[in-house]
């Protein structure tokens, strides 16, 4: 399955990497089907936010509660590896839910002296564990 992802979602997505390094930021995937229309930062409340992330309980019930009253879906997650690769850590695989939900993880960019560049990769948490997805960005 690919997935759509609008230019909006990826600009708030690195946005949000930049603004909390060298901490990890997160959030909420929203949309419908396989087209992720918005993302919702989150306060990251895990005592060690420079390794690891928790989504503020209270968002998540917000967002949850909006999706029920016809807003768009929870699709999955996002977070930041700030000092890592944009693929699932160790610690990610172990505390996964194996849920079906959708994962993005933001790194560093790559490319020399591309400040402000990250990476994004697109995941689905399963009962396999996890799998990359292909992605484009649109303008939508």
């Amino acid at each position: 399955m690919e997935l759509l992802v609008t230019r909006d979602v990826m600009e708030l997505l690195h946005a949000e990497a930049a603004k909390f390094h060298p901490d990890e930021c997160c959030g909420m995937l929203l949309g419908r089907a396989n087209r992720i229309t918005a993302a919702l930062p989150a306060v990251n409340v895990h005592p060690a936010p420079r390794t690891h992330f928790e989504i503020d309980p209270q968002a998540l019930i917000d967002a949850h509660r909006a999706a029920r009253a016809g807003g768009p879906q929870v699709m999955g997650y996002f977070h930041s590896h700030p000092d890592g690769p944009s693929h699932p850590s160790a610690t990610d695989q172990a505390e996964a839910a194996r849920d079906g939900l959708l994962w993005a993880i933001i790194a560093p960019g790559i490319a020399p002296g591309a400040s402000g560049e990250h990476d994004v990769s697109f995941w689905r948490d399963d009962e396999s564990g996890f799998t990359l997805l292909p992605y484009t960005v649109d303008d939508g």
